[in-house]
């Protein structure tokens, strides 16, 4: 079971990358996280550079979200919603029209921030984003409010709650994730 992890901060200390790091240690057995981390590299959305010639960074996120079973983001808040930056790759990848590379795909948001409500906006703009784009959407979030505080060496240290809540979101987005592989899956003759 591979889920794909995408940090939506372009920082080198991002603590939504911490967070996806501490993700990827409490996923259910079988499942490993697989990190984009070309988020940088994703151009402005222009429907012309689409048509024309895909660029190499938009081929590996589409492909990256194709070929994972499940997806999971973690973002920060900026000025109340999603960053820009993650916005545009979610254009990029819901791109050709009807043909997003995340239809069908379960898919999670949780977020971090060095503020008191812990990216809480930024997850339900995103989670309305990627429903549009045709996600399967967990409706559950995960608010880490002043991660600055819980930042340990390159992940951070949740307390019990929130370690629980972020297991419970995971092992709701991997079983979604084997309901759907069952779903698609060949009938053996």
């Amino acid at each position: 079971m591979r889920v794909l992890g995408i940090s939506g901060s372009l920082r080198r200390g991002s603590f939504n990358a911490a967070l996806l790091r501490v993700a990827a240690e409490r996923l259910p057995a079988g499942a490993e996280l697989a990190l984009f981390d070309r988020l940088r590299e994703v151009p402005p959305y222009d429907e012309d550079v689409d048509v024309a010639r895909e660029p190499a960074a938009v081929h590996e996120l589409r492909e990256a979200v194709r070929e994972a079973d499940a997806v999971l983001i973690a973002t920060p808040e900026y000025n109340s919603s999603i960053p820009g930056q993650l916005k545009n790759a979610l254009d990029w990848v819901s791109r050709p029209a009807g043909r997003s590379a995340l239809r069908g795909k379960p898919v999670a948001v949780i977020g971090a921030s060095t503020g008191m409500f812990g990216a809480v906006w930024a997850q339900a703009e995103l989670r309305k984003v990627l429903a549009a784009m045709g996600g399967r959407v967990i409706e559950a979030e995960l608010p880490i409010a002043h991660a600055n505080e819980l930042l340990r060496g390159d992940r951070l240290e949740l307390p019990p709650q929130q370690a629980e809540q972020l297991e419970e979101i995971l092992a709701e987005l991997v079983a979604a994730a084997e309901t759907e592989a069952e779903a698609t899956a060949p009938i053996a003759a």
